[in-house]
Parts: structure tokens; C-alpha cells; sequence
């Protein structure tokens, strides 16, 4: 594995990049404005392991008290560097640029036209030009008082202009960083982190591809900041973390990591380490299987230890070269349906003497890239005999589902608590999965406010967005069917909703 070189970015005592260690960051979920409990939070945090922690700014005083929460952590002897997390609001940004030891800046809203104008080559040219005007009074301050800054791209909240230049694609995640950075570059400002998130993996993985790839030609080398954003909560948070950022790191792509979970962020923490010891480790070795193709089984595969498959499976040692020319030609004429027929080939990885999240943190980032490449037709996680089958079962499918490779229950959407939001969205969440799981194939949205929610739905189907004090509004695609429900009705009304649209099943 060879690391994309970067630059050292100074983080008050911190660094990111240059070949230091990898760094795990989170996020605070108490309201900013309530200084005592923001500072609990980043104490408890940064004991876990998390050395630097982001803290939502939302309004001018917001940022205010980002100086009442430093002077309370330097009273009980903490030095921890944090940062301000600013949408839409400039001004915000530029307080805070004061305080904190980096500010994180969304192109998609920090300073876009809310104009509906049809967009043409010459408005799009006065866009960059608004945008200027307004990040370099940041970019000054941020020079003046040594603070950094990350360009936060985020897949489900770009830009109208991207949209119409080079929608809603990895490329367009891509040209959305590219053109801050130039404007930052113009400036001589380089203390420059650099992040592109969405919640569906392969276009988290394409676009910080892409994105080296760009950096590469023109010989520039900011740290990247991984993660994958609205990842949910449990099994399936974890595993699509550990695909999108465990695949990255693997291939060398990576400064720092956040794992978004929609549970408290001191569980994040741990799984971020255990993310970044494997990617430091050797992969399990992949073993080869081939077996003949149960009829009507939908592709891939799942196995596992529980069940004597032997039957299935060829034992001719002396055919295995022939049969790999075969499964290569076979693959070639693989019908629409996606099924193939013959021998199928199988990929079993063993992980012995581990617990539950360890296998799948493990099996999640040595599964993901051989599934992505379509180079398995099913995989087999073995883990030790006490662990249930049906365990082992839900990380195979979760691994499937988060590759996009075979889809079986509902995809949920899901953003990680911040200060911004005004319910229990956990809650919440756990409550449409417990009644909505079963539409396969649906993308359900829990988000928890109305500045990101509705762009960052990325594609859902449904959604529920916070919008006030334990209120939500409910929405289809990204219109909105009803506003301000009470949370307490929110999950008869997305029912009711799914059900008029005649998607719903028994």
C-alpha cells in the first residue's frame, strides 16, 4: 500500500497529513449554545480517542460561544483543537475563524446563489465571482489567526451551479472542491483539508479517487478527510463505513477519518480504530470456491459455516485451472438477468478467534473491493462455532447491500446527531426501521434538519426531516408531502404516505 503524499497541516497542536499518524475526528450532538454540556461531550470524546471534534455553528451566536466552550475546556486543563462546522452563514464562518483551530465549509451552501435564474455559461461565471466575494474576507481571517480550513463537499448537497455543469456525479463532487481550491490558491492560502462524502459508497470511493487523480496532475497534495456521510446506525452504519473508508485507506487515499453514526458519537470512535488498525494490517487470505448453480438462486451468494454445503461445491483439484477459463467466458455472456449459469465462483474468508464487529469490520473491507469489481459470484464469512449463523448472515447481506451488488431489505439514510438537530432522531430512527425494513428495494431518509436534510436524502424515496422542535416534515423525492408533524405521528403519516403510493408490502 502506498500513501498519497501529502502536505502537513497544522491543526493547533495537531497535524494532518505528512505522513503523520491517522487521526480520528467526531462530532458534538449537545446544543452549542449550552456551553456545559457541549464541553462534557468533548472532554468524554477526546478521552475515547478522538482528537479532534467538530462542533455545529449554525448562527452568529453559535460561533459566539465557541469562545465561552474553549475558555471552559482550558479551565479543566484541556487544549483540544476543534473545529466550526458552518453552513450558509459566512458571518458565522468568519467568527469563528477567531476562535477555533479550523473551520469546515460546505461549497454546496457556504456562499451559493439561492437565485432560480435560468443558469448559463456568463451566470454561472458571476456565481464564482459572489463566491469570491465571500470567501476570501474568511480566507483573510483565517490567515491573520493560523486557522485551517476543510472544504467539506458532501454528494447530496452540491451546488445548483454543479448541478448544472456536471451533475450529481463523483466528477461533479470533484469540480465542486476544484473550484474552492482555486479560489484559495489565488489567495495563497493552503492550510487546506479536503472532503468528499455520500452515503452510498461507491461514489464516496469514485469521487476521492478522482479526486487524487486531479490532484496528482497539477502536483498539489492537501490532506483528504475520509468518510461516509448519512451511514446509519448499527450493522449498517458500521459496514458501510468500513466499505467506503476501510477501501480507501487500503488503497493508500486518506488523513483522517469520521465514522457518522445516528447513535451517541462516543461509539464512533472505536469503530474508526478499528477501521484504521485493519487497513494497517494484511488482508485474510480469500479463498477460492466453485459450486455448482442452485436453481433459482438470486446472485451473489451467501454462505457460512452453519451449513454443510459440500455437495455443492467442486473438489477436483486437477480442473481448476480449466474451470477458471470457463467461469471467465461464462462471465463474459452473462445474461440481463445478471445469473450465470455453471459454476459459480465463491470467495470464503475465515476469522477465527474475533468477535462479531471485529468479523465484520474485517470481512466488510476485505469483501468490498472483489464485489465493487464484480469478481465473485457470493461470499463466505466463517467465524468461530459460537457465533449464530444468522449474525454472520445479516454482515454478509449488509456487505451485499452496501456494495450494491444484491439488495434485500430496506436502504435507510440517515444523518449522525448534531446541534442542529431537535429530536431524538436515534429514536427515530429505530422506529421506521422497526416498522419499514421490510420494503426491499425503498430508500427511507431519517435526517435531522432542514438545512441539510432535504439535499442530503440523496435519492431517497421517502424522508423524514426535522424541522422544529420534535417536528418533522415528511417528503417523497424531494417534495414535501407534509410539514411540521409531531414526532410522535411521524411514522403513521410516512406509512400512510407509502401506502397511497401503493409501495408498500405485507
Amino acid at each position: 500500500m502506498k500513501h498519497f503524499k501529502t502536505k502537513e497541516i497544522r491543526i493547533g497542536n495537531i497535524s494532518i497529513g505528512g505522513g503523520q499518524p491517522m487521526l480520528i475526528q467526531s462530532m458534538t450532538s449537545a446544543d452549542t449554545l449550552n456551553t456545559k454540556s457541549t464541553v462534557q461531550q468533548c472532554i468524554k470524546m477526546f478521552e475515547t480517542g478522538c482528537k479532534l471534534i467538530r462542533i455545529s455553528a449554525p448562527s452568529v451566536k453559535a460561533a459566539q460561544n465557541l469562545s465561552e466552550i474553549k475558555k471552559e475546556l482550558a479551565k479543566q486543563g484541556y487544549n483540544i483543537p476543534l473545529v466550526a462546522d458552518i453552513h450558509f452563514n459566512p458571518k458565522a464562518a468568519e467568527i469563528a475563524a477567531r476562535i477555533v483551530e479550523k473551520i469546515r465549509i460546505n461549497p454546496g451552501n457556504f456562499a451559493d446563489s439561492k437565485k432560480k435564474a435560468k443558469r448559463t455559461d456568463l451566470t454561472v461565471q458571476n456565481e464564482l465571482e459572489e463566491i469570491s466575494s465571500k470567501l476570501i474576507p474568511l480566507l483573510n481571517v483565517c490567515k491573520k489567526h493560523h486557522t485551517a480550513i476543510r472544504i467539506g463537499v458532501n454528494h447530496g448537497s452540491l451546488s445548483k451551479r454543479i448541478l448544472f455543469q456536471h451533475g450529481n456525479t463523483p466528477g461533479g463532487m470533484v469540480e465542486s472542491a476544484l473550484e474552492y481550491l482555486q479560489i484559495c490558491r489565488q489567495n495563497d492560502f493552503h492550510d487546506i483539508v479536503l472532503s468528499l462524502k455520500a452515503s452510498n459508497i461507491i461514489t464516496m470511493i469514485q469521487s476521492n479517487r478522482l479526486m487524487v487523480k486531479k490532484m496528482q496532475e497539477r502536483g498539489w497534495d492537501y490532506p483528504l478527510h475520509l468518510g461516509v456521510t448519512e451511514a446509519g446506525n448499527a450493522t449498517e452504519g458500521r459496514i458501510k463505513s468500513a466499505a467506503g473508508i476501510g477501501s480507501l485507506l487500503r488503497e493508500g487515499i486518506g488523513d483522517t477519518i469520521r465514522v457518522s453514526l445516528t447513535e451517541n458519537p462516543l461509539h464512533e470512535i472505536p469503530v474508526a480504530k478499528k477501521i484504521i488498525q485493519y487497513a494497517q494490517k494484511q488482508p485474510a487470505h480469500l479463498e477460492t470456491w466453485w459450486m455448482e448453480r442452485p436453481d433459482d438462486t438470486e446472485l451473489p451468494l451467501v454462505l457460512n459455516n452453519k451449513k454443510n454445503m459440500a455437495d455443492l461445491f467442486v473438489r477436483d483439484e486437477l480442473a481448476y485451472d480449466q474451470m477458471q477459463h470457463r467461469y471467465a467466458m461464462e462471465k463474459a455472456q452473462r445474461s440481463a438477468s445478471g445469473k450465470l449459469s455453471g459454476k459459480l465462483k465463491i470467495l470464503k474468508a475465515s476469522y477465527p478467534g474475533l468477535a462479531l464487529e471485529d468479523i465484520m469490520i474485517r470481512a466488510t473491507m476485505d469483501f468490498t473491493k472483489p464485489l465493487i469489481t464484480n469478481q465473485c459470484d457470493g461470499i463466505w464469512i466463517e467465524g468461530d462455532e459460537e457465533i449464530p449463523a444468522d449474525k454472520i448472515n445479516e454482515i454478509a447481506f449488509g456487505i451485499l447491500q452496501a456494495t450494491k451488488r444484491r439488495i434485500t431489505k430496506t436502504e435507510f439514510i440517515s444523518c449522525p446527531s448534531c446541534a442542529r438537530t431537535l429530536f431524538d432522531i436515534e429514536k427515530l430512527l429505530e422506529k421506521v426501521k422497526k416498522n419499514t425494513s421490510h420494503l426491499k428495494g425503498l430508500k427511507i431518509g431519517v435526517m435531522g434538519c432542514i438545512v441539510n436534510g432535504p439535499g442530503e436524502m440523496a435519492g431517497a424515496d421517502y424522508g423524514l426531516v426535522g424541522s422544529g422542535k420534535n417536528q418533522v416534515t415528511l417528503y417523497k423525492g424531494q417534495n414535501i408531502q407534509k410539514k411540521n408533524i409531531p414526532l410522535e405521528k411521524a411514522v403513521k403519516e410516512l406509512i400512510k404516505l407509502i401506502k397511497e403510493n401503493k409501495e408498500w408490502q405485507d
